[in-house]
């Protein structure tokens, strides 16, 4: 799969993984309920967020830069977790990764136009004495809109850029940096 930076959501399934070999799609977020398949995200100072239903065994493994951020990328997992698998949003368990925090994220006011549509959005921008998007904040509240309890939301907050000995950071390090990958997959008919 190819990043987009947005909210599309490629099912990984054995059919579609037997298909997307001729042409790998472009999607954020990746959904799955196959023990036999491995959901990743690789980051360099963007969100990857990787969820997991307790019950059915289904997961979600997202990307989320600002762009995707804006686009509701966590938000359209959890539905197409909801649609695809059954998954109840109070059965989920959210992991938020290392990414750039909201102490390095000095970004331009243009950006938060892209954010209207979220009703919380003014509060994950600081003011002083620059603009600061607060990713975590935003990822945080948009899994809770989405109805995954706050109790099952673990948010690492350790910020890529202030850290250079553990993590790649492409603020920092431009095209020369690495990435970080997060990986999940279903433990559904898997013996413990």
């Amino acid at each position: 799969m190819r990043q987009a930076h947005g909210a599309d959501v490629f099912p990984a399934d054995r059919a579609n993984l037997a298909a997307a070999r001729e042409s790998w799609p472009e999607a954020d977020v990746a959904v799955s309920v196959d023990s036999n398949v491995g959901l990743t995200v690789k980051a360099a100072d963007c969100v990857p967020v990787l969820l997991g239903d307790r019950l059915t065994g289904a997961v979600a493994a997202v990307h989320a830069g600002w762009r995707g951020t804006a686009a509701g990328a966590v938000k359209a997992a959890v539905a197409a977790l909801e649609a695809k698998y059954g998954s109840r949003p109070r059965d989920l368990i959210a992991a938020v990764g290392p990414s750039i925090g909201p102490c390095c994220y000095e970004v331009s006011d243009s950006l938060r136009p892209h954010f209207a549509a979220h009703r919380n959005a003014d509060r994950w921008f600081s003011t002083e004495p620059k603009p600061h998007l607060d990713l975590w904040m935003a990822t945080r509240d948009q899994l809770e809109h989405a109805g995954v309890p706050v109790e099952h939301i673990h948010v690492c907050r350790l910020c890529t850029f202030d850290h250079p000995a553990l993590f790649h950071s492409y603020r920092r390090d431009g095209t020369r940096a690495g990435r970080l990958a997060a990986a999940i997959r279903s433990l559904r008919g898997r013996k413990p």
